[in-house]
């Protein structure tokens, strides 16, 4: 007869494998298609509103429900997107306009109460060699405005995933909202321009920050794993902790303030790789090498550009940039914490102390992250 402990401790482990898997079969299929926010650009004169929108077009053409997904291979239609990523940009341009009936439904202007009209005026499709990466598309939108000199608020529908608003020529605190779920703008002015306090930009980047670790961040989330599970201990954990965040901070603020600028397609497969490094590390040596926090370092200034790519595609303001980059940070690190505290929650609490941890949980646990950081690298170099 079986030791009711034991089963059950066999089932927690069970449990863990199983997590494990699933959580690789999501980094597989969220790789390559990760939504993006719009970043609309709105102009206000006396009569008329311009707007300038840049999109992924593919999306709404297929009329794919974008909300609460992290990614588009999620969405039962997703082979529709996957054929219009495949056309050219000017197959891409007539199907967007042909389309366009139906997507201006989904946006929400209004003149104080009043509903505004917009006209598509142009459409201009970037070219995209690469059938893995987003394809820009730009359109230009045109109303007609009420002569009651009232404010304007714009949006679109949930289905359409994000998108940041900003008032143009508003100058340095000009309001730039980042909308979910269908929310409208702030009233946005004919004459001057809202603004935006820095109290606000900052608790808002905060929760951007933490969004792009948990949980759009896997593979930032299986580099934060790969130094939990070298080694339970505090000295360890901490001293790889705080060279990680050190490294990214520096490169995030740096690349953010434009000092330095590395392709992503260079930055992306290194990332990828620095996940692999530390899982292989973590299967030959249980305690921390003098030269491990150096290498982890090295890869904290990768993982920061790859911050810093992100938080540029929210087109902050210069006169909030800075806040919004602190803020950024902070909501960085409280994921990678809260990465950390889940899986000490996890496995840690129950299993630490365990003679048979490193056997048949860090190793283990190591060996799946090694492998989809392989996987990654792999991806990103060839596709």
């Amino acid at each position: 007869m079986s030791n009711p402990s034991i089963t059950f401790r066999r089932m927690l482990i069970q449990l863990g494998a199983m997590s494990m898997l699933a959580l690789i079969t999501m980094t597989t299929q969220m790789a390559a298609h990760e939504i993006r926010p719009a970043i609309a650009d709105v102009t206000l004169g006396d009569d008329a509103v311009d707007i300038s929108i840049r999109i992924t077009a593919e999306p709404l053409i297929a009329g794919i429900n974008l909300e609460g997904l992290q990614d588009t291979n999620e969405a039962p239609d997703a082979d529709k997107y996957d054929a219009l990523r495949a056309l050219s940009a000017t197959d891409l341009d007539e199907q967007f306009r042909a389309a366009w009936p139906n997507i201006a439904s989904g946006f929400t202007t209004l003149a104080g109460e009043a509903p505004v009209a917009l006209e598509l005026v142009s459409v201009d499709v970037a070219d995209q060699p690469n059938l893995e990466l987003p394809r820009d598309t730009t359109i230009i939108l045109k109303g007609a405005l009420p002569s009651d000199a009232s404010d304007l608020r714009f949006g679109w529908q949930a289905a359409n995933g994000p998108i940041i608003v900003r008032q143009a020529e508003g100058g340095d605190d000009a309001y730039a909202g980042y909308l979910e779920n269908g929310a409208l703008s702030e009233p946005l002015p004919r004459v001057g321009a809202a603004s935006e306090s820095a109290v606000s930009v900052f608790l808002r980047y905060i929760v951007v920050g933490f969004d792009h670790i948990i949980p759009k961040g896997l593979d930032h989330i299986l580099f934060v794993l790969g130094l939990f599970f070298l080694s339970l201990h505090i000295r360890p954990l901490v001293t790889q902790i705080t060279v990680f965040t050190v490294a990214h901070t520096i490169t995030l603020a740096l690349a953010s303030l434009g000092y330095v600028a590395v392709n992503p397609a260079v930055v992306e497969p290194l990332i990828a790789a620095s996940i692999v490094y530390v899982a292989v590390e973590n299967i030959f040596t249980s305690r921390i090498t003098w030269w491990r926090p150096i290498v982890i370092f090295a890869f904290g200034l990768l993982h920061g550009l790859g911050f810093a790519s992100v938080l540029g595609e929210f087109g902050l303001a210069q006169g909030r940039f800075v806040v919004g980059l602190i803020g950024f940070n902070v909501g960085v690190e409280v994921g990678q914490l809260a990465v950390i505290t889940l899986a000490f929650l996890a496995v840690g609490i129950w299993f630490g102390k365990k003679p048979w941890y490193r056997a048949r949980i860090s190793i283990p646990a190591s060996v799946f992250i090694a492998v989809v950081g392989a996987y990654w690298a792999v991806e990103r170099v060839f596709l």
